[in-house]
């Protein structure tokens, strides 16, 4: 298989953030768990990304220590192809990723997860910089209100059409689920 299904950050640290909006919950986790499925029908890998930062007190939730470094709640169960821990915005910087992509063979990336302005578009600007075709997925990345510098907000449909805007075309395919998963199975089959 050529292609991975990354599932970024999709962890309960941020359910622990004043931040957090669990209105846009319900929806990405339908397409994230959608996107989940597809790849393990069609028995492509999967990687799961954690992003930790540490803490010895446990204090930070994203630390190992604190016990929310575990799946999203509603998040499809699935058996990772590996999984790894980054510190960074990029699931490429530090945490080994790059390195078993390349051994792996793959060569085609699907992006998924949280934050969808933050860690999803690091890493697939990264992605294709180092030469990687990247499918980037907006229906399944989640994220949260922001405000802007006048003090006005950024809501999350907001942030996910600005994050397609500048991703499509440049760094990456912009596909919906659907679109996403037919797309990779072609391409997969092709090779067979």
């Amino acid at each position: 298989m050529t292609t991975a299904l990354l599932v970024i950050d999709a962890q309960q640290s941020f359910v622990q953030r004043s931040t957090f909006e669990p209105a846009e919950v319900p929806a990405y986790l339908a397409a994230q768990n959608r996107l989940i499925e597809g790849f393990e029908a069609a028995g492509m890998p999967i990687v799961r990304v954690y992003h930790v930062q540490p803490d010895a007190t446990g204090a930070d939730p994203f630390s190992l220590e604190s016990g929310f470094v575990l799946p999203l709640e509603g998040l499809r169960d699935f058996k990772a192809t590996t999984t790894v821990n980054k510190t960074r915005h990029s699931a490429l910087v530090g945490s080994g990723l790059d390195v078993w992509l390349t051994q792996q063979g793959v060569r085609r990336l699907v992006i998924s997860g949280i934050r969808t302005e933050q860690c999803c578009e690091t890493t697939t600007r990264h992605a294709s910089d180092l030469g990687w075709d990247v499918i980037y997925v907006p229906e399944a990345t989640l994220t949260f209100t922001m405000t802007q510098p006048d003090g006005s907000p950024l809501t999350p449909a907001q942030l996910r059409a600005r994050t397609a805007t500048v991703l499509d075309g440049r760094f990456a395919r912009v596909l919906d689920v659907d679109a996403a998963l037919q797309a990779v199975t072609a391409s997969e089959a092709a090779l067979a």
